[in-house]
This record gives C-alpha cells, structure tokens and sequence, in this order.
C-alpha cells in the first residue's frame, strides 16, 4: 500500500465491528461512527463460529481481550467479545451518539457529514449501518430502502433458574402452532454456564397476525419498516394475547420461557424486512452486513455472511494500494460478494411470502 490508508465505518453493530477490526489487520486506520450509546440495542441470538476473535482479529488465543465460546450466544455476548478487541486495538477509533445524515465522494476521498455538522473524511467508507442504512442511500439511490416482508418477530429470552418444567431442552426446537412458528435455543447462563438448570432459553417468535399494530405504532409505513416495538411500547392487550396463545399453542418449557418474558415485559417486537441488493459499492464507498444485504433470520446466516463481507472486504483493500486502487478494491469486493448476497436473501423469500400469505 502507498500509505496505510484510512476508513470511515458507518455503525458500530456487529458487521461494523467485524469490519473495522478486519481492515484494521491490513494497517488500516479506522473511525467507526455509531448513533447510539450502547442503550437500546436489541438482538436475538446467533451462531458463533470456533474462534471467531482470534480469525477476524489474527489474535492468539491468550490475547483476545474478552474470549468467546463457539455455538449459540445472545447478540450480546457477541457484540461484547467484539466491542473488547475494537477497543484493543490502536487503529481503531469509535465515536458514539453520532448520527450520520449525509454521504459524499470525489476522485480522491470519501467523506460522512455528521448531524453536528462534522466531516468525517477518509480513503473509503464502509456502510454498516443496518437495514436502514443512510450509506445505502448513497451506493443505490435508486432503491435506498429495504421492504417489510410481512411478518413480526417477537424475541424474549428467560433463565431456566426462575422457570419450572418436567424437561430441558438440549438442541433448537422449531415449532408450529396455527399460523405461529417458534424457533427455541439454549443459551449459556449470564456465568456462562452451559449446566441444565442454569442456562437461558432464548425464544423468537415469527407472527404475522399483528401487522395491524405495527402500522398503528408506525414501526412499519407503507413498506418501510422505521423501527422495533420496545417492552415498553407493547400493548398491555398485545402482551395478554400472546400470553393466551402461548399456554396453548407451546409445549413446555417454551411456553414458560415465554410467559416468563411476557411477565417481565421482556419482549421486544422486530419487524422483518428484506433487501435484494443490485450493487454493493459505487466508487470508494462500500456496504456491508444488512446495510448490503438483509435477508429474514429464518435463513440463520445473516451473521455468517456479514463475516464473510467483512473479510472479502479487507482481502480486496489490502490487495491493492490506497488511493486511485481504492475504488478498484472496492469493485473486487463487490465481485467477491454479490452473488451470494443475493443469493441469501433470496432463499428466505420463500418462506417469507408463504408465511405472510398463510396468516393473512
């Protein structure tokens, strides 16, 4: 490289991280700019790979900051081991409740203008920033947004401590009831422990009976989806009908992982929305994650795929030198990526559009 080149990292979310922690191992320096403050975040659960840190950082084991067990962990627990080796590393740079409104590039820069007025001016930007990405706004004008694919799911995740049943599970269950799907996991404990009796069963819940409520909260308009239902901002009623349609439609100990959650006004309401991109980058400004691609969680790899965009990404930069081989890098990328991204979004529509159709 002609000089160790730097980026701008749009969010601070799990592709984000990944993103920035995989382009800061080719030399690259990186701001990440994120709206948020940490508060707020919500997330279901996922698959970590085997070595997950030690692979995108290139980390020995004995200095990954926070480690990480393979198999299924919460959101959170994954963002933190990431959060922890961002943190570690000397070319990194998060800054926080900053809220990007703009995107912009010429021949030698790419640049984000921040709500505050701020330029953020680097060598590339990376769009990272989720379903509503601003940085796909930029990349495809044509088609900024992704679109509601007709469902809700609801999320809650309860310890086997505080709840009764005759049996624990010991794999993911995937259950139907009427036009309802529950997808159940064991997770470990908040110790980490993976001991019966101490662990948490996540639950996500796939409803397309209550659209009528995310059109009335304006969580979704038109085809758009704006935002997710927070505990607080769930009916009462709402949560009394899931309760009744829990006790007879889940077996145990589901169905007390969900009752449990109702009664702490734990759940959280995420409409699905889907986005089959055209393009993933235009010149020296690139997307990654679900600002690229959003596919329903029924397919089960969106994380893996965000993962993958964030190595193809920092393979192609550090196979070309910084400035006028930046937009070449970038079209590399893209080439690497697209078909599968695509691809992914397109396995799930099928579920999606029979689900949604069935419930109507």
């Amino acid at each position: 490289m002609s000089h160790p080149g730097t980026a701008v990292v749009v969010g601070a979310s799990l592709s984000g991280l990944m993103t920035a922690l995989a382009l800061s191992r080719t030399g690259v320096e990186v701001r990440m700019l994120e709206r948020s403050d940490d508060t707020g975040r919500t997330g279901a659960a996922l698959h970590a790979p085997d070595g997950l840190i030690e692979r995108i950082t290139g980390f020995a084991p004995s200095q990954v900051p926070q480690p990480l067990a393979p198999g299924i962990q919460t959101w959170f627990a994954v963002h933190a081991a990431l959060r922890a080796a961002a943190d570690a590393s000397p070319l990194i740079t998060l800054q926080q409740k900053t809220t990007v409104r703009r995107v912009g590039q010429d021949g030698d820069t790419a640049w984000v203008l921040a709500s505050d007025g701020t330029r953020h001016v680097a060598d590339l930007v990376v769009g990272a920033d989720g379903h509503r990405s601003v940085v796909r706004a930029h990349v495809a004008p044509e088609r900024p947004n992704a679109t509601f694919a007709g469902y809700t799911i609801w999320i809650g995740i309860a310890d086997e401590a505080d709840i009764s049943a005759r049996r624990w599970p010991h794999d993911v269950a995937f259950l139907n009831s009427g036009n309802s799907t529950l997808l159940g996991y064991p997770l470990p404990g908040v110790s980490g422990s993976t001991a019966v009796g101490e662990r948490r069963l996540g639950w996500a819940w796939y409803d397309a009976s209550r659209n009528h409520l995310l059109r009335r909260s304006g969580a979704v308009r038109g085809s758009v989806v704006r935002h997710s239902l927070m505990p607080d901002s769930v009916p009462v009623s709402t949560y009394r009908e899931l309760a009744a349609q829990a006790r007879t439609g889940f077996p145990s100990p589901w169905r007390e992982a969900i009752l449990d959650s109702i009664g702490r006004r734990a759940v959280i309401g995420t409409p699905i929305a889907e986005y089959v991109p055209d393009r993933l980058v235009r010149g020296r400004v690139a997307l990654v994650g679900d600002a690229a691609h959003v596919p329903t969680p029924m397919t089960g790899n969106g994380f893996s795929e965000s993962l993958h965009d964030a190595e193809a990404l920092a393979e192609a930069v550090a196979a070309h030198s910084f400035g006028a081989g930046t937009a070449a890098a970038l079209l590399d990328y893209e080439g690497a990526r697209l078909r599968r991204a695509r691809s992914l979004v397109q396995s799930g529509q099928g579920f999606s559009r029979s689900f949604a159709r069935e419930a109507a």
